[in-house]
Order: structure tokens, then C-alpha cells, then sequence
């Protein structure tokens, strides 16, 4: 009996648990991005305006384009990006401004043959008229005779 007590089975060694890897998280979201269109801007000269005039006959607007993508996360950093929709949502409207050409004479356009000055009010040279502004005819009336000059409507001022 003293063998049997003296002897003790040897306890086998249970093996350690073995980590099993993390799995990956995997995400997939939508993201949908909004980008501004600058808008054109389009310069034309006019010779009937007066030389350095600048007018803004159009405003410009810009635009908007929408896209939308899958991106895809892999334990929070990006693995993939795929586009799913692309649209102009609102087009760029093109600025338009006219820039003046034309050299001011200071003549009146209504008149021709002679230089009318554009004045509060002109008269004949050598007239009735006390002016402030004269002109030396004869001058030909192609528009309105705007002060007068005509006194005949034969067409032709300051005979």
C-alpha cells in the first residue's frame, strides 16, 4: 500500500488556448459630394459705346455638380471607392459684359456736316440764340433736331 501512495498519476498539461484572429471589420457607406461649377465669363466689345464703359449684362451664377460613391472601410481605412451617380444639379451661368469701343466726339449723333456740341442747349452761330453752345452751319438733321436748329424742316440747320 505504500506504492500506492507514493504514486500519484502525473496530470496531463491541457494546451493553451490558441488566439483566433480578429476578423476584419468591413463597411460599406454612401457619401454623396457637392462640388461648385465656376461660372464663364464671356467679354464682347461694343463701338457704339463710349470707350471705357463696362457693362455686366448678364450676371454670372456658378453651378453645382452631385456625385455619389460606395466607399468601402476595411477596419476604418478606405479599400474601395466606386462611383454610383454623377449630375450637373445646377449649370454654371455664363457672365456676359460688353466693354465700350467707341471714341466720345462730344458731337451730337442727331446732326452732320458739322460738329454739334451735346449741350443743354446749342444755337446757330451768328443767330437770334443766347446759347451756352454754338455750332457753325450748315448741318444736316439725320435724327431729331433736339435744339431746334432747323427752323425751316427743310432737313438742313443753321443756314
Amino acid at each position: 500500500m505504500l506504492l500506492a501512495l507514493l504514486w500519484e498519476p502525473t496530470p496531463t498539461p491541457s494546451p493553451s488556448p490558441t488566439p483566433t484572429p480578429a476578423q476584419p471589420v468591413v463597411e460599406v457607406k454612401i457619401v454623396t459630394e457637392t462640388v461648385t461649377i465656376p461660372f464663364e465669363r464671356i467679354v464682347r466689345e461694343d463701338p457704339s459705346m463710349a470707350e471705357g464703359t463696362r457693362v455686366t449684362s448678364v450676371k454670372g451664377k456658378t453651378g453645382k455638380k452631385t456625385t455619389v460613391f460606395e466607399i468601402a472601410l476595411t477596419d476604418g481605412k478606405q479599400t474601395g471607392k466606386r462611383l454610383i451617380f454623377e449630375a450637373v444639379t445646377s449649370a454654371p451661368v455664363a457672365e456676359q459684359v460688353v466693354i465700350g469701343t467707341g471714341r466720345s466726339t462730344g458731337c451730337d449723333p442727331n446732326y452732320a456736316g458739322a460738329c454739334v456740341p451735346i449741350a443743354f442747349d446749342v444755337d446757330c452761330l451768328g443767330g437770334r440764340g443766347n446759347g451756352p453752345a454754338y455750332v457753325q452751319g450748315p448741318v444736316v438733321v439725320i435724327g431729331w433736331d433736339i435744339y431746334g436748329l432747323d427752323g425751316d424742316d427743310d432737313g438742313i440747320g443753321c443756314e
